[in-house]
């Protein structure tokens, strides 16, 4: 069964064991996790890849390795850029051993510090 450990800034990491295939946004809210931050928990798309505020960094095995047709048109326009190699929870599928999750602050998740800064950014509202 995969693990994947999930880092949200300001907060301890949590170490989750997820079922093969399942979809990175529902494993995390089964768990009494969001992949959303402040008012995107409540303020999305449900997992259709429209709004972008699933966005996430991940390093592992999730799958589709090149990104949906949705997740790969919605990370084309602001506040993402296609560079800062963000996906959607909503459109990964969790895969083999899975990996390591990361949410950045931001009401959509995109402020992606430098690799030599950590991610202490505060989150608007």
């Amino acid at each position: 069964m995969p693990r994947i450990v999930f880092e949200r800034a300001g907060e301890p990491p949590r170490e989750l064991e997820v079922e093969e295939g399942e979809t990175l946004r529902d494993a995390l809210r089964a768990r009494g996790l969001s992949p959303h931050n402040g008012r995107a928990r409540w303020v999305n798309c449900r997992g259709l890849g429209s709004c972008g505020t699933c966005a996430v960094e991940v390093e592992g095995d999730f799958a589709p390795e090149e990104g949906t047709a949705m997740e790969r048109w919605r990370l084309r326009f602001p506040p993402h850029r296609p560079e800062r190699g963000l996906r959607l929870a909503c459109q990964l599928k969790v895969c083999g051993a899975g990996g390591r999750v990361r949410k950045h602050p931001g009401f959509w998740g995109q402020y992606r510090p430098p690799a030599s800064e950590p991610a202490s950014e505060p989150e608007p509202g």
